[in-house]
C-alpha cells in the first residue's frame, strides 16, 4: 500500500526528518484558525487508496492539538485514504492517568477513545508517562523508547571527557522511572543506579524524601521523560549535591517546560525533538531515524 505522511502544526520540523529517514512522501495539509477559536484541518494531496501517517505532538495548547488530529482524520477519511496511522511523539494528557483522588478523570483513557472512534486504525508514541497508557486503546499502540538513543549518547560523551563509567550514578527521580534509569544504565559499562524518593503534595508540585543509592563524589545523569514546571528535576538536582555529587547531567525525552528552567549547576541537558521548542544551551537529539524504523 502506497504511504504519505502529513504534519499539523506542532511537529513540522519533526515529520520533514521522519519523511526523509523513511523515503516516505510528505504530502501537504493546511490549518487555519477562525477568529472565534474554530478549527479547519484538511488535505491537500491525494490520499486515495493510501496508508497516511500523521505526526502530531499533542503538546500546548493541547486541546487545539488534539482536535487538530479530529479534524484531519475526518478530511482523509473524505478524501478516500486507506489507512490513518497516527504517530504522537508527545501524549499529552498522559500524566492523568490514573485517579489520584475522588471524581477525577481518567483524560489519557478518554482521548484514547477519541482518537479510536474518529477512525485512526493505529498510534505510535515516544516514552509514554507510564506503560498502562497503550491498555487504554483497543487498537494496535506502540511505544518506543528513547533508553538507547540517550544511552548512547552519553556513553560517547562520558568517553570523551574521559569520565569513567563505574563513576557514574544514573538517576531516577521518582520510583516510577526506575525502569527507564536501568535501561539507560545498561549501555554504560559499568554504571551504579540510584532513585530519589519523592512525594507529589499537589498537581505540578513534588517534594524529595530522601536519595536511595551513592551518589557521594559521583557523576550523576538525571533521566526522566517529561519536564513541564522543573520542579522534579531541581528538586533531584538539589537533593544530590547535598548528597555530595561532583557533577550531574540531565536527560528528558519531552522537554515541555511550561514556566521555570533547568537548574544552573546542571553540567549538560540533553533532550528530544519530540517537543518543537527551543531551549537555549540544550542538547537535542533527534527521534526521526527511531520512528522511521516503525512505520
Amino acid at each position: 500500500m502506497e504511504k504519505i505522511i502529513f504534519s499539523l502544526t506542532s511537529s513540522k520540523k519533526l515529520a520533514e526528518q521522519i519523511a526523509k529517514a523513511s523515503k516516505i512522501e510528505l504530502g501537504k495539509s493546511e490549518v487555519v484558525k477562525f477568529s472565534d477559536g474554530e478549527i479547519m484541518a484538511r488535505c491537500l494531496s491525494d490520499v486515495q487508496g493510501k496508508e497516511c501517517y500523521i505526526i502530531q505532538s499533542t503538546i500546548a495548547p493541547s486541546s487545539d492539538t488534539i482536535f487538530e488530529i479530529l479534524i484531519f482524520v475526518d478530511s482523509l477519511k473524505n478524501a478516500g485514504a486507506k489507512d490513518i496511522v497516527l504517530i504522537a511523539p508527545y501524549y499529552g494528557y498522559s500524566r492523568q492517568d490514573r485517579v489520584a483522588r475522588p471524581g477525577e478523570p481518567i483524560t489519557a483513557k478518554l482521548v484514547a477513545k477519541m482518537l479510536e472512534n474518529v477512525g485512526i486504525s493505529r498510534v505510535i508514541s515516544v516514552d509514554l508517562h507510564t506503560q498502562q497508557i497503550q491498555g487504554f486503546f483497543s487498537i494496535p499502540m506502540k511505544n518506543l523508547e528513547t533508553s538507547v538513543l540517550f544511552g548512547r549518547y552519553f556513553a560517547k560523551r562520558f568517553d570523551e571527557l574521559k569520565i569513567a563509567h563505574e563513576n557514574v550514578v544514573v538517576v531516577s527521580p521518582d520510583h516510577g522511572s526506575a525502569n527507564r534509569g536501568r535501561d539507560v544504565s545498561s549501555e554504560l559499562n559499568g554504571a551504579s543506579l540510584a532513585v530519589i524518593d519523592k512525594r507529589r503534595p499537589a498537581p505540578n508540585k513534588s517534594e524529595v524524601v530522601n536519595v536511595v543509592g551513592d551518589v557521594k563524589g559521583k557523576t550523576c545523569l538525571v533521566v526522566d521523560d517529561i519536564c513541564d514546571t522543573c520542579g522534579t528535576i531541581n528538586n533531584a538536582v538539589e537533593a544530590l549535591f547535598e548528597k555530595g555529587a561532583k557533577d550531574v547531567y540531565v536527560a528528558v525525552t519531552h522537554a515541555v517546560i511550561s514556566k521555570n528552567s533547568i537548574d544552573s549547576r546542571v553540567k549538560e541537558f540533553v533532550t528530544t525533538d519530540t517537543v518543537e521548542k527551543e531551549y537555549k544551551g540544550a542538547k537535542v537529539l533527534s527521534v526521526a531515524e527511531l520512528i522511521a524504523q516503525n512505520l
